[in-house]
């Protein structure tokens, strides 16, 4: 910290002083434009992310698009918003040098962030609860990252204040933040660049974009985008089990907590979080867990590639929908998020011991789907 006493001056011979008190810091100025140029310069590094077409049978005229965030840096969704997170805790002043970036999450924002934190070269912790898989961890600490365990997923977010607290660090708070951190109106966000590529196809304004909420984020960043460019798209946000976005959606609580363990890792979360903008999601979907993991299934036998529970969710949402569409003879297209890589799952979602441990059966939603998938029967 710069003498603040030395930027002190006096102006003699005024009726009054004027005093002026100079802050700058010239070095910390200078780590964080640089800071700031590393991070966007790997951004530039970065080509935009595939959007992927699911074979829908083509006489329905009802278009199905994924967009395939896995194919990130850090491989998820995740690492446009920690990107943002981090631009915006720099420019903000909130993270200096040497002084740790401290987060709560179990998931892949605690991954994309580590990476961002070792990218400027700055410590990074994530908070996580003591059930959070190897797999996980290990994946936040190939980053560069920390965890500090608590004993549940409701304590996290105490833990990381205290911890930034006392360490003098920065707790990123990921679901706070999320909805401001990003430019909604524009700037290469997952929203523009959505609409862009869907620009030459036969419905290039999508009748719904599917989306799944842990921050909310994505879904404040789409709905909000909807509205500022006057598109008539309307935004479904798919839940699990065990969230408390859709209860607290329905009932207009923000104070809605729901008990329990959500099974679909990233998203699900025990509170209605602060960057979830409900007044602005056209529909909520409660999907059970069981029919998200037969999505993702189904997703790997129809395009031979694998992804996680969220996805799952999202995609069982976007089927319903297309067959809705198709049941009234509406011709459209819709838009789902592929959010990060099925081989982080092999031993949960994609093993049949686990589906049994948990007490999932995933049979009837299996058949439910390629039902679906051959005479477009609506699922219950």
């Amino acid at each position: 910290m710069p003498d603040l006493t030395a930027g002190v001056r006096q102006t003699a011979g005024l009726a009054a002083t004027t005093l002026d008190v100079d802050r700058s810091d010239t070095a910390a100025r200078t780590w964080t434009r640089e800071a700031v140029r590393r991070i966007h310069a790997d951004a530039c590094r970065s080509a935009d992310t595939h959007l992927l077409r699911f074979p829908l049978p083509e006489e329905w005229c009802v278009d199905l698009y994924l967009k395939d965030e896995s194919t990130h840096p850090t491989g998820s969704l995740k690492h446009r918003l920690a990107r943002s997170l981090f631009l915006y805790a720099l420019c903000n002043g909130w993270i200096t040098a040497d002084r740790p970036v401290i987060e709560a999450s179990s998931g892949s924002t605690a991954v994309s962030e580590a990476y961002f934190a070792a990218l400027i070269g700055v410590p990074f912790i994530a908070v996580v609860p003591r059930s959070t898989s190897r797999v996980k961890q290990r994946l936040i600490e190939d980053q560069g990252g920390r965890c500090h365990l608590v004993d549940s997923a409701a304590e996290v977010y105490d833990a990381a204040a205290r911890l930034a607290a006392a360490s003098g660090g920065h707790y990123m708070d990921q679901f706070t933040y999320a909805e401001r951190a990003t430019d909604w109106r524009g700037n290469n966000n997952i929203a523009e660049s959505l609409f862009n590529q869907l620009g030459h196809e036969r419905h290039p304004d999508p009748d719904w974009i599917v989306a799944t909420a842990g921050t909310g984020g994505t879904s404040s960043t789409l709905a909000r985008y909807v509205r500022y460019t006057m598109r008539s798209t309307r935004v479904c946000v798919a839940d699990p089990e065990n969230s408390a976005f859709f209860d607290g959606w329905l009932s207009g609580d923000p104070g809605t907590v729901r008990a329990g363990r959500s099974r679909i890792e990233g998203i699900g979360r025990p509170r209605m979080e602060a960057s979830f903008l409900p007044g602005i999601v056209d529909r909520m979907m409660r999907v059970p867990d069981a029919a998200a993991l037969a999505a993702v299934r189904l997703l790997h036998r129809h395009t031979g590639r694998r992804a996680g529970g969220s996805t799952g969710t999202g995609l069982w949402a976007a089927l319903r929908i297309a067959a809705e569409m198709r049941s009234v003879g509406q011709e459209g297209s819709i838009a789902a998020l592929l959010c990060d890589p099925g081989d982080r799952y092999l031993d949960t979602y994609y093993n049949d011991s686990w589906l049994v441990e948990e007490g999932l059966d995933i049979t009837p939603y299996s058949e439910a789907l390629e039902r679906l998938m051959t005479t477009g029967a609506v699922p219950a």
